[in-house]
Parts: C-alpha cells; structure tokens; sequence
C-alpha cells in the first residue's frame, strides 16, 4: 500500500508539471478549443441541412455526440505531443536519473491530458447548446456519458503514446496521429448514419470502436435506448487497453535505456 501510494503521488506530481506547463502556454489550450468550436459551426450551418439523419429531432443533437467523441478521440494526440517533447527534448532522461517508476510517467502525461479533455469537452457542449443542441438526458445519463468520453480518451492515449516513442518527433506524431484517427471518427456514426454508408465502408463503420462510443453517447444524452452499445464502447476500451499498454510501456523501456 506504501509503495501504491508513493506512484498514485508520482503521478499526480507529473500530471500537474504537465498542467503547468499547459497553463504557460495558454496558446495551445485556446487552439484545442477553437478547432473543434469551428468543426461544429461548419457541421451545423454547413452539412446541417443537407444530411438526413432518419431520426427525430434537430442535426445539432445528431451530431454533438460524434463531435465530443471526435474531440476526446484527438485531444490524444496531444498527449503523445506532449510526451515525444519530453523525449527528445532530454526531460526523460533526467527523469530516469530520479527514483520514479516509468509508469508513472506515462500515467502523468494521460492524466493530465484527462483533465485538458475535460476543459475542451466543456467548450464543446456550450457550443453545441449556442447552436441548438438540446440534450434530454438526466445527471445519471451526464454522468455515464462523460464516463465514456474519458474512456475513449485514456484508450487513445495510449495509441499516441505509442506513436510518440515510436516516431521522430512532435511534428511526426501529430501528423501520423491525426492521419490514424481523424479518419476513423469520419468512417463513424458521427456525422451520417452508418446505414447511408456503401456496403464495405458500412461494414467497417458499424464495428469499429468510436462508433459503439458514439451511439452509447448519443443514447445518453438524448434519454433514448442504450442497448448493447455501452457495453461494447467498454469492451473496446478494455482491448485497446490490452494491446496497446504493454507496447507503449515496452517501448517506454527501450527508449530510456539508449
């Protein structure tokens, strides 16, 4: 418990160097926010008359859901930013000179990146109901929704935390983890229904991971049925975590030894 308790402060100390640093650069924190702000105003007033969603209710309450997802989704880039600068910029060398397990490293730059999610995550909404998104569901509903939105986050984090260690540096890893994911939030149910899709691409969208984030999401906010797509945003999570733990954490290793 001693030795739990010592990580559990090492990962809070290194998540609030991260949000420190965040707060000295408040440049970066305003352009995470504009960027999604103006995705939202161009689905809206741009793609918003033209998609038919085949549900009841407005556009802007179709696709909130799919822009908070895709918002989590590549806020994760910036964590792997964040940790391809301390590894070529010499900070996680200095760090292995220091008695600091190199899980908490990791753990303090997802953490962090949590909490700067959870910042852009609320620009969103307040955006979303200044152009007439109108959620209808209740705090518990809130709640399960933010709950997987941190999820799809701290997955993803680990994917870019991949690419970072495994990259040439900051401007690789965001372009490569923008390439890998921004895609995968278009081929989604985030802005069109999957079944408006052409058979293959349809296929793949249907059962990809944002997707069940998405529609568990949407379901929440909009008191409509759950179904099976909770549990399988969780399973995905759990998969994701699976894979991609282990080789962040092994390629973590190699690159303090050199």
């Amino acid at each position: 418990m001693r030795s739990l308790a010592t990580r559990v402060d090492e990962i809070v100390v290194l998540a609030r160097r991260n949000l420190i640093q965040m707060r000295r650069r408040p440049a970066l924190l305003i352009f995470s926010i504009i960027e999604p702000v103006l995705l939202v105003l161009m689905f809206r007033f741009v793609f918003g008359g033209a998609v038919d969603t085949g549900v009841d209710g407005s556009y802007a309450d179709f696709m909130m859901p799919g822009i908070l997802v895709q918002t989590a989704t590549l806020g994760a880039v910036t964590i792997g930013s964040s940790l391809a600068r301390d590894l070529h910029g010499g900070t996680l060398d200095r760090f292995r000179s220091m008695p600091i397990a190199r899980a908490s490293v990791l753990a303090g730059h997802t953490l962090a990146g949590l909490v700067r999610s959870l910042v852009v995550l609320l620009a969103m909404v307040l955006t979303g109901l200044l152009v007439g998104f109108r959620p209808s569901g209740g705090p518990l509903d809130w709640l399960g929704a933010i709950s997987l939105l941190l999820l799809v986050a701290f997955a993803m984090a680990w994917v870019t935390a991949l690419v970072a260690l495994l990259a040439g540096g900051v401007e690789m890893v965001e372009t490569l983890g923008l390439s890998l994911l921004f895609p995968l939030t278009l081929i989604s149910s985030a802005f069109v229904p999957v079944a408006s899709m052409p058979g293959p691409i349809q296929a793949f969208a249907a059962n990809q991971p944002l997707t069940a984030f998405i529609d568990a999401i949407r379901a929440l906010l909009l008191d409509q049925p759950v179904g099976t797509s909770a549990g399988r945003a969780v399973a995905w999570t759990v998969a994701i975590c699976v894979v991609f733990v282990p080789l962040t954490a092994a390629a973590y290793h190699r690159s303090t030894r050199r």
